[in-house]
């Protein structure tokens, strides 16, 4: 049997982890891995995470299984802090899920239960595992146009143009805040644009909103999924706590099903605990007890949401920090796009060809698509970036 299986693809971030790791030499930095890093170069646990963590090991009196979706109590404070009131909390379902990347996967499954021929419709560029995980079960997908490589933010006039090909009844999967990989957000008039046309063309949005907090604010960078949870019949929403709370080994996400009416919404319930069952049974817990005990603490969450403010407005220093640094080596203003970007990524745009030119001259590791990541500098790395830029020529 095993004689038959094939060599997959290697995972290209990987790689480079691997690369970085041979490299010598002492100026090199690593922009490659989606993981924040502080200025010394560590992901630290947040505060509030070590002390709910405290709090439970010291509360719990066992690790017994919970249900198929999770704890309730976890649903009901994320859909909380996603969507505020804008739903009727009877208008929606929701099961907890092993990450963000769980939740994408249980919505890509109850997309292919419930729509089977339906198209998912994904930005050019987008996340890897979104087109990666509709390839592997099967499903049918398009791009719509997303990024436009010479102004180095968001091709709305082409987004619009194809997004205007939809077919009723398939699925727009958007980014919630925080583009992965560009850095590139919609404005709140061109979302709002978006959603008229999506209604036209009878689509359905599946938001993935994987960094809340990490660009504008914890409310502000929930505003567009508010906008269309409240736009739309039908929305599913993936979120992943890997991000916000710090906890990413923990597995921590959840999917939610925006439904008609509450009826609808227990027969959507019922078929995500079916899917959990099937796939993993229950649930992981511990990072959504935690979670959940932060966010049901006024002084936990107070203490949460000020450190997650540190790391938002650090990662916007370094980003005015390169872009200044650019301006002043280049005397034009051509990257002062890094500045406007939003969350841990920008995407420089350039080809592959220069971002290896990049790696093998400067020891500067990024993705081949020029998707950097910021959270990966400090104060002391962002000159030795911006000259390598330079020096390549991009």
């Amino acid at each position: 049997m095993l004689q038959n299986l094939h060599a997959q693809p290697v995972d290209k971030i990987l790689a480079l982890m691997a690369a970085y790791r041979e490299d010598p030499r002492d100026t090199k930095v690593d922009l490659g891995v989606g993981v924040y890093k502080d200025a010394t170069g560590n992901t630290p646990v947040m505060r509030a995470v070590k002390e709910a963590e405290k709090r439970l090991q010291a509360q719990q009196t066992s690790k017994a299984y919970v249900g198929l979706a999770g704890d309730p109590a976890f649903a009901d404070a994320m859909i909380n802090l996603v969507l505020d009131d804008t739903i009727a909390r009877d208008r929606i379902a929701a099961v907890a899920t092993p990450g963000g990347t769980g939740a994408i996967r249980q919505a890509f499954e109850l997309i292919k239960m419930a729509a089977p021929e339906a198209t998912v419709w994904l930005s050019n560029p987008t996340w890897p595992n979104h087109p990666s995980i509709l390839s592997y079960l099967g499903m049918k997908s398009a791009e719509y146009r997303y990024f436009d490589r010479a102004t180095r933010g968001v091709d709305f006039d082409g987004l619009m143009a194809d997004l205007d090909k939809v077919t009723a009844g398939d699925i727009v999967l958007l980014h919630g805040c925080c583009h992965n990989p560009t850095g590139a957000n919609l404005t709140t008039d061109q979302m709002a644009a978006v959603i008229a046309l999506m209604n036209t063309r009878g689509a359905i949005p599946f938001v993935d909103i994987a960094y809340q907090g990490f660009g504008d604010g914890l409310d502000a960078d929930a505003q567009i999924t508010r906008m269309i949870a409240a736009g739309f019949d039908n929305v599913l929403i993936a979120a992943s706590c890997s991000k916000n709370f710090g906890i990413y080994r923990e597995r921590t996400g959840i999917l939610m099903a925006v439904a008609r009416h509450a009826q609808e919404a227990k027969l959507t319930q019922q078929n995500l605990n079916y899917l959990n069952r099937q796939n993993y049974s229950f649930p992981p817990d511990h990072g959504a007890r935690v979670v959940t005990t932060i966010l049901n603490d006024p002084a936990l969450r107070a203490d949460w949401e000020a450190e997650l403010e540190e790391t938002r407005n650090g990662m916007l220093s370094l980003r005015k920090q390169l872009a200044d640094e650019l301006r002043r080596l280049t005397n034009s203003d051509r990257f002062d796009f890094l500045a406007h970007h939003r969350g841990m990524f920008s995407q420089l745009g350039t080809t592959p060809e220069m971002v290896e030119k990049l790696r093998a001259d400067h020891g500067i590791y990024m993705v081949s698509d020029s998707r950097m990541n910021i959270a990966g500098l400090n104060t002391d790395t962002v000159p030795i970036l911006a000259r390598a830029i330079v020096a390549a020529g991009i």
